[in-house]
């Protein structure tokens, strides 16, 4: 294979992963809150999309809003009513009310939806340029993907909230005494991470199978993909994410795809020890 190919397929399959960690980076760094919710949240809004698809036409892209407020609905809710009454508890309680409440999730997914691969199929062919080639289903799988990490830089840069949200990330307390209503700021920063989710998700049922069984393999990239870029960072998780993409393509390619995984675990291990903050993260949000 070309190694133009190889870079092309990590490129596009980190921009992938980037809308995956997005959310789980922002919660991270923002909460200090480990959300093991996140891959649910992943697989929820690709069920979602599914089934709008399957069952009543519509096209993922129409679909795709009408998922991110679903999504943001869920995690806003859960944040205020639930996880903020015990946001400012040791990392072991957040983690483990997190982990239960994916629990809770998980089950009623693979209940009511099975755990059976299910892909949004629109057969919208194949870009040939030159010697290269790539699905454009993937092509605007990456648009998307990249458009939305580009909404939400821009949310974070220029808006009310976003100025929010990093005040309340660099001190709890100056920003409660400047008026800002923390825990709604929780609140609204757990409902970004669950509507990237979401969106993520949407956007994976367009281009690979997703079921109940990959929300623990999409956590642990989101992991990866924070470790490398940072926390907290939109363009962290961007960098992090295309960088994860594209070791894996090189990986899969030279020992083999069922190594690629590992070879990512392995950079973030390394990482962890010569820079804990990550490519693009600051001193303090390890």
């Amino acid at each position: 294979m070309d190694i133009l190919q190889i870079l092309l397929n990590g490129i596009v399959l980190g921009s992938l992963y980037a809308c995956i960690a997005i959310g789980f980076s922002l919660v991270w760094g923002v909460l200090n809150i480990i959300n093991m919710l996140h891959g649910s949240f992943i697989i929820l809004g690709g069920y979602l999309t599914y089934f709008a698809w399957q069952y009543s036409g519509v096209n993922p892209i129409v679909v795709l809003p009408i998922i991110t407020i679903i999504l943001f609905g869920l995690g806003y809710g859960l944040q205020y009513f639930f996880i903020n009454k015990v946001v400012m508890a040791p990392v072991l309680t957040t983690l483990t009310l997190t982990f239960g409440l994916d629990m809770i999730l998980y089950n009623l997914m693979t209940v009511f939806f099975t755990a059976t691969p299910r892909r949004v199929t629109l057969d919208l062919g194949t870009l040939n340029l030159g010697d290269l080639y790539l699905p454009v289903d993937r092509l605007l799988g990456m648009g998307l993907a990249l458009l939305l990490t580009a909404i939400l830089f821009l949310v974070m840069r220029a808006s009310k909230i976003g100025r929010a949200i990093v005040a309340v990330r660099m001190d709890r307390q100056a920003a409660t005494l400047m008026g800002i209503r923390v825990n709604h700021v929780y609140a609204i920063t757990f409902g970004i991470g669950a509507l990237m989710a979401g969106a993520a998700g949407a956007i994976f049922s367009m281009v690979f199978p997703i079921t109940t069984n990959l929300t623990g393999t999409f956590l642990g990239k989101a992991f990866v993909i924070c470790v490398i870029g940072g926390l907290g960072s939109v363009p962290g998780a961007l960098i992090g994410g295309i960088a994860l993409g594209l070791i894996e393509s090189i990986a899969g390619f030279t020992i083999g795809p069922q190594n690629a995984t590992t070879v990512g675990f392995l950079l973030m291990l390394f990482l962890l020890i010569v820079r804990p903050t990550g490519i693009a993260g600051v001193k303090g949000y390890e």
